[in-house]
């Protein structure tokens, strides 16, 4: 289905509900945090993503989607750290927050690449992942991203009272 193996299909069931989770976290909460138990679906799931997306050789071998579930899972420790612990200081909260939404990110990029080069069946948007659109599309939901990890800074320097410095 979809020019998706079974692990594919697994793949994909598994990041739908992931960015379900984390856009619904990111709407109510203004941020996705593990201690609710959408967020905490959010992280067990993106976590299944990468490990899934390991298997997954549809173009070639150990490729860029590898590397990005590396540097998801990197993250999701450097977030999950900051989150209970105080390794980092008086940035912890700000690292937690900002780091699990730079994950959501992290989702959003192959969703959308995997997306536009299959759908519509038969005619799909764009012809490969290289398409210029696609980097368009890229640099758009990175901006999105920046002008989001600015709020919620914002709102937690309101929330703590001190600067994230």
């Amino acid at each position: 289905m979809f020019g998706l193996t079974q692990l594919g299909m697994i793949h994909t069931a598994i990041s739908l509900i992931a960015v379900a989770a984390g856009l619904i976290a990111l709407i109510r909460d203004k941020e996705i945090s593990p201690r609710n138990t959408l967020g905490k679906i959010y992280v067990i799931a993106t976590i299944l993503v990468c490990l899934t997306g390991f298997g997954i050789f549809q173009h070639g071998g150990f490729g860029k989607p590898h590397v990005l579930g590396i540097i998801t899972l990197i993250v999701l420790a450097v977030a999950y750290v900051a989150g209970y612990t105080k390794l980092y200081g008086r940035l912890s909260p700000y690292i937690e927050t900002v780091g699990y939404s730079a994950t959501f990110l992290f989702h959003l990029i192959p969703g959308v690449t995997e997306t536009t080069t299959r759908l519509p069946l038969g005619a799909p948007l764009l012809p490969n992942a290289e398409a210029p659109a696609l980097q368009v599309a890229s640099a758009l939901m990175g901006v999105a991203f920046l002008i989001g990890a600015g709020l919620q800074v914002r709102r937690l320097r309101a929330r703590l009272g001190r600067p994230a410095t």
